[in-house]
């Protein structure tokens, strides 16, 4: 499955977001951003299946793909269009759970995870942090340009980055064989997250 075009992933966190986090989402999308992926592990699991269900409307009228960044199983209870696990977590068994039309994603950390990832169970990776991050301070050193690099060559599936990425940033990665992004800080704790999305989109789709 290709992701989503253009390849930009909205990751949610509604404590840094300056607005409601509807309102955030709601102007990414508008600005253009097709592919959100709901991150609030702290909430209780049926509090996530509603706001799961609570933004599927919007990705709907938007041609989005909304996902979920945790559990298959939560996933499949919100109708998400798919689900993002943890480094170390099962691929396998979401795409069991989930079938082969959802989209399946895995973190990873090193060049040995990325050659691991089989393309025949999960659609992409994600890589982080690119660059230090104030959204998760002090979570692992940062890859760099090098490293992205270095990862992209051994991944069998498209590598999206994250982690302290604005729009110069993301043309960087990009150009080291990156095939998308994920951002959460720059787009949450946006005072008009419409144009720091559009600003990331003139990046990701030159």
């Amino acid at each position: 499955m290709r992701l989503p075009q253009p390849p930009l992933l909205l990751v949610t966190d509604r404590r840094q977001a300056r607005k409601p986090l509807v309102e955030v989402v709601a102007g990414a999308l508008a600005a253009g951003c097709r592919w959100v992926s709901v991150r609030e592990k702290d909430l209780p699991e049926d509090d996530q299946i509603a706001l799961v269900r609570m933004l599927l409307p919007i990705a709907r009228r938007n041609g989005a793909r909304l996902t979920l960044h945790g559990d298959a199983a939560l996933a499949k209870a919100a109708g998400a269009d798919g689900v993002h696990v943890s480094a170390g977590g099962d691929a396998a068994a979401s795409r069991k759970l989930l079938g082969p039309g959802k989209l399946i994603g895995v973190s990873i950390h090193t060049a040995t995870e990325a050659a691991t990832v089989d393309p025949a169970i999960a659609d992409y990776a994600i890589a982080g942090p690119a660059y230090e991050t104030a959204s998760k301070p002090g979570y692992g050193p940062e890859i760099g340009r090098k490293g992205l690099a270095d990862l992209a060559r051994s991944a069998r599936v498209p590598l999206v980055a994250i982690g302290g990425l604005n729009a110069m940033r993301a043309a960087e990665v990009l150009a080291v064989g990156v095939a998308g992004i994920a951002v959460m800080g720059s787009i949450m704790r946006a005072a008009d997250p419409a144009q720091e999305t559009k600003a990331l989109l003139a990046t990701v789709t030159r």
